[in-house]
């Protein structure tokens, strides 16, 4: 599976959004450098209060940029960044990795995938009504549909930028489907 990157974003501060940028430098066990959200322990702001020491498998946000027409055809207008992702993608199908799958993005960074972002009701802030399209529950399973992209953490750090191709490692068999992280 071969795909691009279509934007990176990254902010110092904790927001909602993030700031598209022109590259973002991602440094091995860490995450995107001066994000808010880089370190080896968790980082996320409300898990820090109860779980501060966990090890942070959030480093890395990656949303696939399909996500946005689909959104669009639903009446929500939104673009890369504003989810809070760190990486936009085309053409690679995030949410049906397994845990594991490695992501080469352009010359040298490698990204392991950890799990599928838990969608915040954060969302409904940006866009009301926008976490029932982005976390809902199929009616026939009973199962939860997470639709708001993947986490990974940087095994080999680097330079990404827009137009860099992405290239899917997945890990030995067998294979196991994304859970929340």
């Amino acid at each position: 599976m071969s795909g691009q990157v279509a934007a990176v974003s990254r902010d110092e501060t904790y927001t909602f959004s993030k700031t598209n940028r022109d590259s973002i430098t991602l440094l091995a066990g860490l995450g995107v450098e001066g994000d808010v959200h880089a370190g080896k322990t968790i980082r996320h702001q409300f898990r820090m209060t109860y779980e501060p020491e966990l090890p942070n498998l959030r480093q890395v946000h990656l949303m696939h940029e399909e996500l946005f027409g689909e959104l669009a055809l639903k009446g929500f207008e939104v673009s890369a960044g504003q989810l809070g992702e760190n990486i936009t993608t085309r053409r690679v199908d995030l949410l049906g990795l397994p845990t594991g799958a490695l992501l080469h993005l352009g010359e040298q960074a490698v990204l392991e995938v950890t799990g599928l972002r838990n969608p915040c009701s954060k969302i409904n802030d940006f866009r009301k009504g926008l976490l029932g399209e982005v976390f809902a529950m199929d009616s026939v399973s009973g199962e939860f549909t997470f639709k708001s992209g993947v986490m990974a953490v940087v095994r080999r750090g680097g330079i990404v930028r827009p137009g860099d191709s992405v290239q899917v490692e997945n890990p030995p068999l067998p294979h196991h489907p994304l859970e929340r992280v």
